[in-house]
């Protein structure tokens, strides 16, 4: 085999390549490992937005769940107020029906003692036939008030204080009518408020432009806002229930979203560690597939080889054994001529067993069928870099895929892989011959007339001109240990496609454009389109 062919090639995707269009500029020559670290870069880039878009799921949904249980928790609690404010209201109610029941001689000293039973009653008035309100600075409004109370048959609201937290309730009755005066900051007592403590709450009665503040809660700006607004149950003080909660950024579950960025992110580095797995394995198994279809095809080369080194030792031994027969013949027998006749036999036998134990270096193992079909010949050489990617990442290797379009040739896959996979393998063979910053491989695809090309070309040592002619012959080899089968059933298969591998010419156009000082093949196969 060759010491300096060069290429790489196959028909997985490629990943860890870089790639373009066209001639290449002097600074990727002299970027060192650039393919490797965008490989790397874009690898790490898709992981991290998997993790952002995951962990940005997972804070949403935490968040979500999160304001949630805080707006039920929040309704709970407005509900219970509401509940708290309408038992009061309607306490208020039952006073004033309970005094109109007992307005009895001496009741009246009797209802002065309710603020001590009731501590937010201030006041009880009383009003008896044509005599006016006790309170002569709201005697008008209260008589107003009975009025309504009297049309309505039931208690009236005086609502005309309740920005200064006082509210009346007034009950007209045919003996005498009454007038509670409410501290509405009374109406719950501490031990009773479900919003104790909790500074974010606003909680106010409102009615027709009246508001009084039972709690004012602290502003909050930003954040979520959650809301109630319900009239209390009591129509003699018609006042809305209304609440608000604030939810700042600081109350969000922040860390079970870390908790979840961080199991999210094992995960995902355990996926990556799986999936590098993964693409190992189907690596192994690809170059394991290629090798069991190069031992099968390389029987036939074999088979070629041992036709041709092995018809000169037989016809040697039968022209041998023949003149011996014919010496041991004659009378007399010439007994010496015959022994040194049969010694030259038994040399070109040795000669033959050593040709045959070459042949026990090749495993046979069946592989699939020859098929013909459409195949993208720059996608083969990505899939061909794929597999080859430890090694050139081991031996930091720059890398240049460049062409134009995408030649779609007719070939049968496998082989095509065989092919390019076998002219990458002699590649980085020469290139672990030059120092390492010199270690470059170019691969250009392109079409013409006919037929589709690949021209792939290293910087290694090259070939030496004495060598040119003999590189496609079986048994071939300047590597050591090398058995020189590789490039001749790489021309096998080629031909078998209708095609041909050829060592590139010095003055060769696509030769000169890679630029490469060492060796350089080109693989030529039929367009699927042809002109």
């Amino acid at each position: 085999m060759a010491a300096g062919a060069a290429l790489c090639g196959g028909n997985a995707a490629c990943r860890g390549v870089a790639q373009g269009l066209g001639a290449s500029s002097p600074a990727c020559a002299q970027r060192r490992s650039g393919v490797e670290v965008r490989h790397k870069l874009v690898w790490a880039l898709a992981w991290i937005s998997a993790w952002l878009l995951l962990t940005v799921a997972a804070a949403v949904a935490l968040g979500t769940a999160e304001l949630q249980r805080l707006r039920e928790r929040f309704e709970a609690d407005a509900r219970v107020v509401h509940r708290l404010l309408s038992l009061r209201a309607v306490e208020h109610e039952t006073i004033l029906a309970t005094l109109a029941l007992l307005d009895v001689p001496g009741a009246d000293a009797a209802a002065q003692r309710l603020p001590a039973i009731y501590p937010r009653v201030l006041a009880v008035l009383r009003r008896e036939g044509n005599l006016p309100w006790g309170d002569a600075a709201r005697a008008e409004a209260l008589a107003s008030a009975e009025a309504a109370s009297r049309r309505a048959g039931r208690a009236w609201g005086l609502v005309s204080e309740l920005g200064e937290g006082r509210l009346w309730v007034v009950q007209a009755s045919d003996q005498a009518s009454h007038a509670l005066r409410i501290d509405l900051a009374g109406m719950v007592r501490a031990a009773e408020w479900p919003f104790a403590g909790m500074d974010a709450v606003r909680v106010e009665l409102s009615h027709a432009g009246h508001r009084w503040v039972i709690q004012p809660g602290a502003a909050e700006q930003g954040g979520w806002r959650f809301q109630f607004d319900k009239p209390l149950t009591v129509r003699s003080q018609p006042f809305d229930v209304v609440a608000e909660r604030r939810v700042g950024w600081s109350e969000l579950p922040w860390a079970y979203m870390g908790a979840a960025a961080a199991l999210i992110g094992g995960v995902l580095v355990g996926a990556a560690l799986l999936q590098q797995q993964r693409v190992a394995r189907r690596r192994a198994e690809e170059l394991l597939r290629l090798g069991q279809r190069g031992r099968l095809n390389a029987m036939g080369e074999v088979a070629a080889g041992m036709a041709h080194e092995l018809n000169q030792p037989l016809t040697a031994i039968l022209a041998s054994t023949r003149a011996a027969e014919r010496l041991l013949r004659d009378d007399p027998a010439d007994v010496d001529a015959a022994r040194g006749a049969m010694k030259a036999a038994g040399e070109q036998a040795r000669r033959a067993a050593d040709v045959l134990s070459r042949l026990r270096r090749i495993m046979e193992r069946p592989g699939g069928a020859d098929r013909i079909e459409a195949v993208d010949l720059r996608a083969a050489v990505d899939g061909a870099l794929h597999l080859v990617e430890p090694q050139l990442r081991r031996l930091r290797i720059q890398v240049r895929v460049q062409g134009q379009g995408t030649p779609i040739v007719m070939a049968d896959p496998v082989a095509l892989d065989q092919i390019i996979h076998n002219l990458l393998g002699n590649a980085l063979h020469a290139l672990e011959q030059v120092p390492e910053p010199e270690r470059r491989l170019s691969l250009t695809a392109g079409a013409e007339a006919r037929d589709g090309w690949l021209l792939v070309a290293d910087s290694g040592p090259g070939i030496p001109p004495a060598l040119r002619a003999r590189v496609f012959d079986p048994f071939f080899t300047t590597r050591e240990g090398g058995l020189g089968l590789g490039l001749s059933l790489c021309e096998t298969l080629a031909a078998g496609m209708d095609g041909r591998l050829e060592l590139a010419a010095a003055g060769d156009p696509r030769r000169v454009a890679a630029g490469m000082p060492g060796a350089a093949f080109i693989l030529s196969l039929p367009l699927r389109h042809q002109p």
